[in-house]
């Protein structure tokens, strides 16, 4: 596995982010490609030691292709300038919570959670947090887990969502408008020896927090 290749590729890339430098560089992009299915090949493996609902999943299954829907944007490059991969139990395109590999330039990640929820299934997980707070609690303030990820959400309601008691002592949690938490890494994470064993490490914390959103979300699936 050569990781490098992909770091070269992204920034030569963002560099000349037009239809003529790609065609030109097409192989490249294809060895590129490559390299980051063979990086997810090893995270999905590495899951699969902690969550056997991973198993036999395949990497081209859990990426994105690179071009960019410029329809609706005044950005009009045409390509993305990451590579991501969303190892999903039921597909990426589920709201089932998973766990997200991001390789860009100056701004890698590990992620994971459930994005765009469907209001009812954002409502019910709200419920289960608050209905489980001490269990939940037990999460996502555990110093090991906040080592991480010290945030959950991108997203957050300025005041109290509807149906929840406005002096609820941990309010803060049923803010998120989704459920989802990153843990930044410099591009040289994935470039040391022993990238994918702290890979391991990052995504069995995370995995703590999927198993108690998924209770709920996967009621609805």
């Amino acid at each position: 596995m050569n990781i490098s290749v992909i770091f070269q590729f992204l920034k030569e890339l963002a560099a000349h982010n037009n239809r003529e430098w790609f065609q030109e560089h097409k192989h490249e992009y294809l060895r590129a490609q490559k390299e980051f299915e063979n990086l997810l090949t090893a995270v999905i493996t590495r899951i699969s030691l902690f969550d056997e609902s991973i198993v036999g999943i395949q990497a081209k299954d859990c990426t994105y292709r690179i071009y960019r829907d410029t329809r609706f944007s005044s950005d009009k490059t045409p390509y993305k300038i990451h590579f991501g991969g969303y190892i999903n139990a039921r597909g990426k395109k589920s709201e089932h919570c998973g766990y997200y590999v991001h390789i860009e330039c100056d701004h890698c990640m590990l992620a994971g959670g459930s994005w765009c929820l469907e209001p009812k299934v954002l409502k019910a997980v709200r419920q289960s947090v608050y209905d489980n707070i001490d269990e939940y609690r037990s999460i996502v303030e555990d110093p090991a887990f906040k080592k991480y990820f010290p945030v959950i959400g991108e997203n957050h309601l300025k005041t109290s969502p509807k149906g929840f008691p406005k002096d609820f002592e941990y309010i803060n949690y049923l803010k998120c408008k989704d459920y989802t938490c990153a843990y930044k890494v410099s591009d040289a994470f994935f470039l040391a020896p022993d990238w994918l064993d702290k890979t391991e490490e990052v995504f069995r914390q995370l995995k703590r927090f999927a198993d108690f959103t998924n209770f709920t979300i996967d009621d609805f699936e």
